[in-house]
Order: C-alpha cells, then structure tokens, then sequence
C-alpha cells in the first residue's frame, strides 16, 4: 500500500465506515474539509468509494496507520465501536504515533473509560447523546438540544406563553428563570440576536442557553 500525499492542514483521517463513522466522514466531505477514510471491510470500501476518499486497510496494524501517514493528521476519528479489542488496538496505535486530536467513539462507560486511560483526547457516546436529545426533545416544546459540558446546555423552543408578546427585558426570563435567551427567529425572518428590546411572537422559535435543569423548568412552562 503506498502512502498518500495529501495535504494535511485541517485534514481529518476517519477510522471505520460503519453508521457513525460513514455519516462523519460524508458530512465532513460535505462541507468541505478534507477527509481520508480507512475501512478493512472491503463491501464497505465498494460502497463508500465512489463518495469518499477510501482507504482498504487494517487499522489495527500500526505499519498501515503509518503507511498512511496518519501521523501527519491533525484530527483522527476512531469509528470503530462493534470490537471493543480493534477499538483500543487503533486508539493505542495513534496515541503511540502521537496524533494532536483523537476523537473516539465508546458503545459503553466501561468501553470510554479504557478509551481515555490509554490516551484518547475526546470520547463520544453516538448512542447515548442521541437517546439522551431525543428525550430532551420529546419530553417537551424543545425542538433541539446540545448539551456542552458541565451542565451547560443550548436549545431551540418555542417560547412559553407568558413570554409572548413582550420584549426580553419586559419577561425578565433571565431573573426568573435564570436562563438567557440568546436570539430569535420569527417565520420568514432572518434571525436576530436577542436585546432587552426583542420582542418574542406566539410563532417564533428562540435559542436559550443555561443549565439543563434550568431549561427544562422554562421548556415546561405553558
């Protein structure tokens, strides 16, 4: 297998072309940042090849890594998940070759937590966060949710009746409710970050930020 002479700024390697990592990598592609993806499963190279930049090799081999120059990624994403054993085996080869940034994905706590001891730098839970959105999102009038860390947490919703046809300041959302409303979006309208003066309309949609419990008492609200 020769090596691959692609430039490497802002490059991103992905490792595994099952659900998580073939929606990473066409997303990426997507918008425009350079990706090489590595795939041993020669069905799934087939699949991918005509899509993406793909690689057939063994992952779990530190001779291949390098002989793709994984090394020279700034960012490598490790979506291996269904073998907990390759999971490691790949993690532990980049973090041998020293790669800046290791993204990882772990199909349990137990899994994640080896994942980080040996070295990796961010471990994602695809099945977890997704369950753990939808929830947030089912449970209420939240039409989306990221939670960052530490509790720290943004949505999208659709504001409670009592806010609607007021300004921001009028509400006095964050002296109530101890969240921040930080911009709104009426139909047909671009958005607009949000003032004291924003006035919210039965129809539109705000972005509130705050602590995840706090966002939970205001999405309850009628």
């Amino acid at each position: 297998m020769a090596q691959r002479n692609l430039p490497r700024a802002g490059a991103v390697l992905v490792i595994g072309l099952g659900r998580f990592g073939a929606a990473l990598a066409a997303t990426l592609e997507d918008i425009g940042r350079e990706v090489l993806a590595v795939e041993k499963d020669e069905h799934l190279v087939s699949q991918w090849s005509g899509r993406l930049p793909v690689v057939e090799a063994d992952a779990t081999n530190p001779d291949a890594l390098e002989q793709l120059g994984a090394q020279d990624f700034s960012v490598v994403v490790v979506g291996v998940g269904t073998s907990l054993e390759a999971s490691v085996l790949v993690t532990a080869n980049l973090v041998d070759m020293e790669v800046p940034q290791i993204w990882a994905k772990a199909t349990s706590g137990e899994h994640g937590r080896i994942l980080r001891r040996i070295g990796a730098h961010h471990v994602v839970y695809p099945e977890h966060d997704a369950g753990q959105r939808v929830a947030h999102m089912v449970s209420g009038r939240m039409l989306d949710y990221i939670e960052m860390e530490d509790g720290f947490t943004i949505v999208k919703m659709r504001p409670p009746r009592e806010t609607q046809g007021f300004t921001i300041g009028q509400s006095q959302i964050r002296a109530r409710y101890g969240v921040t409303v930080l911009g709104v979006k009426s139909p047909g309208e671009a958005f607009e970050y949000a003032t004291e003066d924003t006035r919210i309309s039965p129809g539109d949609t705000i972005i509130v930020s705050g602590d995840s419990s706090l966002l939970e008492t205001f999405a309850a609200r009628p």
